[in-house]
């Protein structure tokens, strides 16, 4: 279920779209609404021979083999079936992953524009107005990292807050991993390329979260080369404070197991250890060093598996506003066991992608309180809902 499966949105070609949001496989598909019943057939266990009996009883045709061995033929070749071929395009990519100088801008020329003047010109659109207040003590910012053109306002608010005296700080940018294994951390040396240059990993942090954590992250882990939570917040920073900046790039995998089974994320031994040793380093490195979470938060409405169709601040998103509020005041208030007991309520049918950074952050920081700075809700589409914020953390 690595797949992401949406209703089409070409007029014309109704039905199921299908594409991998790990670029294992580049291709696009659109399966007919007749035929978006066969896809249950292939889940390892039925055979070719129920595939062809229900597509005898679909069809009322008993010539049905042309269309089953179209059928397949084109899931295996678009790199959609558990196979041969989609194992040697996984290979391949990953491979090519951990081959590469530095880790390139995935989402260049498509969330945000690839050509650098462009980019800056809309960066400096977005930021235009924006004032640093007098934070004395910051140590840390919360941003979106939602598309920027559906974010900028919060994207605003919170690197409107940082200034010049920041230049020199190593970010510690802890990123929602959006495909990555729960209960983990991905971690990488690659430098992260975008239009601006290149970033610079900390190799020295990293190396040693990697040495003291051991199995608790994953090295050169190939999220990071598809993953979007961590490259917005780089060309934010990269337009305040030129190509060159210091990075820890760290992508939190969903603590699924505290979730769905109980208890704190911590139980986990993995997740305990990585925990205690990224605040040792937060304690030993102090002002040398720069948080940003890259979250968003409740996902709402068609899109998201809802029973409803949501429209931002408005009748259901009313009530998710003011939960998400009281989830931000615990996270405020530095309060992660609080915050945590709400995500944990109804295994969070917020959805909020981001509470896994923001658990991290509170542990790994736990004398940092926050300021919420704005909160925004934006339909991502006609029926569906994201909410993100902004939020200054000082010492």
């Amino acid at each position: 279920m690595d797949l992401d499966f949406m209703p089409s949105p070409v007029e014309d070609r109704p039905g199921l779209l299908i594409r991998d949001p790990f670029h294992f496989s580049d291709a696009t598909l659109i399966v007919p609404p007749p035929l978006v019943g066969c896809l249950e057939l292939f889940d390892g266990e039925k055979t070719e021979l129920d595939l062809r009996q229900y597509l005898v009883q679909l069809t009322g045709d008993l010539q049905v083999g042309e269309l089953e061995r179209h059928l397949i033929e084109t899931l295996s070749g678009a790199g959609f079936l558990h196979d041969e071929r989609f194992e040697k395009l996984r290979e391949e990519k990953r491979r090519t992953f951990a081959e590469a100088p530095h880790r390139a801008a995935a989402h260049a020329g498509g969330a945000y524009p690839a050509d650098a003047g462009e980019l800056r010109a809309m960066l400096d659109n977005y930021m235009s107005g924006a004032k640093a207040p007098a934070l004395d003590g910051l140590v840390a910012i919360a941003a979106p990292h939602v598309s920027p053109f559906g974010g900028w306002e919060c994207y605003k608010a919170a690197y409107g807050i940082l200034d010049p005296a920041h230049r020199d700080r190593t970010f510690v940018v802890l990123g929602t991993s959006h495909y990555g294994e729960p209960d983990r951390f991905g971690l990488t040396r690659k430098s992260f390329a975008t239009p601006f240059g290149e970033a610079t990993t900390d190799v020295r942090l990293v190396d040693e979260l990697a040495a003291r954590t051991g199995d608790a992250v994953r090295m050169e882990d190939y999220c990071h080369a598809v993953e979007h939570s961590i490259e917005f917040q780089v060309i934010f920073l990269q337009h305040l404070f030129g190509p060159e900046i210091r990075i820890v790039p760290v992508l939190c995998g969903s603590y699924a197991s505290s979730l769905y089974g109980g208890g704190k994320p911590e139980q986990n031994e993995r997740v305990r250890r990585f925990l205690d040793v990224l605040g040792d380093i937060g304690a030993r490195e102090g002002n040398r060093l720069l948080w940003v979470l890259g979250i968003d938060m409740a996902h709402m409405g068609r899109r998201y598996g809802d029973r409803f169709a949501a429209l931002a601040d408005h009748d259901e998103m009313l009530e998710v506003a003011e939960r998400d509020r009281k989830r931000i005041e615990s996270v405020a208030a530095g309060d992660a066991d609080g915050f945590w007991e709400q995500v944990q309520q109804n295994h969070d049918d917020l959805k909020w992608c981001g509470s896994s950074p923001v658990y991290t952050f509170l542990k790994a920081l736990p004398q940092a309180k926050g300021e919420l700075l704005k909160y925004q809700q934006w339909n991502i589409d006609e029926q569906s809902v994201v909410s993100f914020a902004a939020i200054a953390f000082r010492q």
